[in-house]
This record gives structure tokens, sequence and C-alpha cells, in this order.
């Protein structure tokens, strides 16, 4: 596992900034922010991949996780107009989407009835109806129905405008979530906390302060969450920094967190669309780095229908240890923006599969990272053992 930081930090040509960053990430120590940005501006990916797979391989060896989930999309219809959304359309011009009533989430639910999910992810747009009652009811409705699944469900950006309209605390609307049987909270609406940028994509949703306090006030309750980064759009390299400072520090005084999940701008038939995508190479360096920097994270996830496949694949020898789950193709979030996977879904096996091939050890996980099957010597009916090669994509720096 020490190798390739070993051959780093003997080389003779290393310069003294590259060798004593190397030096912390090799004595587990923290870099600076400083640092961090530093990375950004001149960090090769050969480098940034060793110190990242290093954390990785300390933290997890090969181990590489998934869950078995499907998604839940309420709507796609939202009162805001964030620059950088291909999903949402605004309440005037509701022709071009979804609103679903509670029985037609519900009947969503129960399509899983005989599968061996174990969560269901619920994020959509804002409107007024899907107040705070409301998700209460779905919430307890889900529950009654099938009491072991997982509800990860909302993201400040939702919490915010239900709580704001119920006229309740941050803290109190958390506690009434939790009675209600939310169970986690996904990472989305995050964007860019530095209100330089956020002002400008996502004008008039919870700033980065709100966002973070309300995840606060979830982990305070002893709970749970994700957390997100949206980069490569109009974002320099000290506002990711200091979007990942953020997280990092409220980490510290909660250790609420349980993943991190960078997520690529895709610029398909958004406000956007002008703004060039960010190379494969620049999404690896940007999921070394974020693996390098938030050394109080457990882990680190590849959002696999929203980069491909064979980037995911990729990416676990950049400090990624988890790539996501089945999905099952219920999420349109990314794919009405360009992303590679139009169809999101992947059975058990092909995960599996996935991963094996590029020499990890794939771990089914529930949402809260207890092992529910280690797959590394699973064999499945009609296996052909096959470990050969994989056709893998050229990048081009």
């Amino acid at each position: 596992m020490n190798n390739k930081l070993d051959l780093i930090l003997n080389d003779s040509n290393l310069k003294p900034e590259f060798r004593q960053i190397a030096k912390k990430v090799l004595d587990g120590k923290r870099i600076t922010e400083e640092e961090g940005v530093f990375l950004f501006e001149k960090g090769e990916l050969s480098y940034l991949g060793a110190l990242a797979n290093y954390i990785r391989e300390k933290k997890h060896g090969d181990n590489t996780y998934f869950n078995r989930n499907f998604h839940l999309e309420p709507t796609n219809v939202c009162l805001y107009s964030c620059t950088f959304c291909s999903y949402s359309r605004l309440i005037k011009k509701r022709e071009d989407g979804w609103v679903y009533t509670m029985d037609e989430m519900m009947d969503i639910i129960k399509k899983y009835d005989d599968e061996p999910v174990t969560e269901v992810h619920i994020v959509g747009g804002v409107l007024p109806q899907y107040d705070l009652k409301f998700y209460s009811e779905l919430f307890q409705n889900i529950k009654k129905h099938r009491k072991e699944l997982h509800i990860k469900a909302l993201t400040p950006v939702e919490y915010h405008y239900i709580f704001k309209k119920g006229k309740v605390s941050y803290a109190e609307g958390m506690k009434m979530m939790k009675e209600a049987g939310l169970d986690s909270m996904p990472g989305g609406g995050a964007e860019i906390f530095h209100p330089e940028i956020r002002d400008q994509i996502a004008g008039g949703k919870c700033t980065g302060d709100q966002w973070l306090e309300i995840h606060e006030e979830w982990h305070k309750l002893g709970m749970r969450s994700n957390a997100t980064m949206l980069y490569g759009h109009i974002e320099e390299f000290k506002h990711r920094i200091h979007h990942l400072e953020e997280l990092r520090k409220l980490q510290d005084n909660t250790g609420g967190f349980q993943t991190f999940i960078p997520l690529k701008f895709r610029n398909k038939g958004n406000q956007m669309s002008h703004v060039p995508e960010v190379t494969i190479v620049e999404d690896l360096r940007n999921y070394a780095i974020s693996r390098i920097y938030l050394d109080n994270f457990d882990h680190i996830k590849a959002y696999w229908p929203m980069i491909s496949r064979n980037t995911a694949q990729i990416a676990l020898a950049f400090g990624v240890d988890d790539i996501d789950g089945t999905i099952d193709d219920t999420t349109k979030i990314y794919t009405m923006a360009g992303s590679e996977e139009q169809n999101p879904a992947m059975s058990t096996e092909e995960l599996v599969s996935l991963i094996r091939r590029v020499g990890r050890k794939p771990i089914e996980r529930d949402t809260l990272y207890n092992v529910i099957t280690d797959y590394t010597d699973h064999v499945f009916e009609e296996d052909n053992h096959y470990r050969g090669y994989v056709s893998l994509p050229v990048v081009n720096k």
C-alpha cells in the first residue's frame, strides 16, 4: 500500500511543497486550505491519485461499497429556478413536469415489495402543497407499509422551505421528521456554499450556512447524513476548497456525515449550457483532492449514473470507495442534464462485476454502511468467472 507513496517521497525531483503534503498524508495529518488550493492548481493526476488511493486503502482496503436502492422523485415542478438545473420545471411551465399524489407515491413504493431493496431515496422539486404535514404523512405511510425500508429523504433546500412555511425552527422540524420515520438525509442542495457563486447559480434557495445548520440539527439528534458539492461550472478552485473546509469543520463538531459525493455539472438543457463541462481528468483530480482534504469523512462516493460506469471504475483508484446503488432507472435528475447514463439501472450482479473487474472487493451495504453481503467470492448463477481485460476510456488532459 505504501509503494507509490514511498516512490513519491524518495523522488529527488519532487518539489518541497509536494513533499510536505505527501508527508502529511503519510503521517495522517491534515492539509491546510492553502495546500488544498495548491493541489487543485498544481497537482498532477498521478501524484494526487497515489495520495488519495493511499488514504482510501488505509481506511477500507479494497472494499468497495454499494447498496440496493431506488429513487422516488415526487415532482420536478419547483418554486426555484437554479441556473444549473435541467430537471425542474417552474410552476408556470408545469405542463412539462409531473406532480405525484400521495397514492401515486405509495404505488411506486409498493412496486418494490418483492425486491430486496434496503433504501428509498426521496428528493425532488419544492412545491407549496408538499408541506410539513404532507411529508410527515408520506414517511409514516412508508413505514407502516414497509417498516424496514430505510428512508433517505429531502435536502435542506426542501426542509428550509417547509419549516419556514410551517413556522417551526430547524431543530423542531428535524425532530418532527425523525418522529415521522426519516432515517437519514441525502447530501443534495449543497451546490457551492460560497455566496459569491451560490447567489449566481442558486439564488433564492437556502444559503450555504442554512444548509449546514439543518444538517447540524439532524446530527444533534444522533442521525446521519451525506454531503455533496456541485463542481465544474463557474466556480474557482478556492470556492471548492472553501466548500470542503466548511464540511470538514462541521464534521469535526458533529461527526454526523457518512459520505461525500462530488457531483459533476452537466450542461444539457439548462441556463448554463454555454459553460463547457470539465474533463474526466478533472473529475478524477476532484475525487482525489476531496479524499485528501476530507480526512474526517469515512467515505467518498462516485455517483455512477452521472459520470458513467467506466469512469466510476477508474475513480476507485482515486480515493473513491463507494459507487452508490442499483437505482433501477428511478432517477431523472442527471439524465435530463445529459449524464452518461440515460437509463440508470444496474443489477447486483452487474455492480459486483464492475467492482471485481478493477481488482476491488464488492460489499453490499445498507444506508448506514452495515455490511449485508460480501460478494468477493460470491458465485452468481451462470457466472463465467471472467476476470480479464476491461475496456476503459482514453483520457487526455
